[in-house]
């Protein structure tokens, strides 16, 4: 694995953990009423997106990264519906 591959997979990894407190606060306060619906949608879009060009390039960590970034973001989406 070289170094550019590594640094992508730090920086997905960074960045895809950056939701977990977002997700948790809400699944333990059972409120999203914080997180904005058009935010998260629009979000998501570009996550997806995102998805389907590291596909194209098979780039590992773009695959990676947003892959889990948009189970996480689908999560708290699912969320803001459940505690509305």
């Amino acid at each position: 694995m070289d170094f550019i591959t590594i640094l992508g997979l730090a920086a997905a990894t960074i960045t895809t953990i950056s939701f977990l407190p977002q997700m948790f606060k809400t699944w333990q306060t059972k409120s999203a009423k914080d997180v904005s619906l058009v935010t998260l949608i629009t979000f998501i879009s570009g996550i997806f997106l995102w998805l389907i060009y590291g596909i194209y390039l098979q780039s590992l960590p773009i695959i990676l990264a947003n892959s889990v970034t948009l189970v996480f973001n689908l999560i708290i989406l699912w969320l803001k519906i459940k505690y509305r």
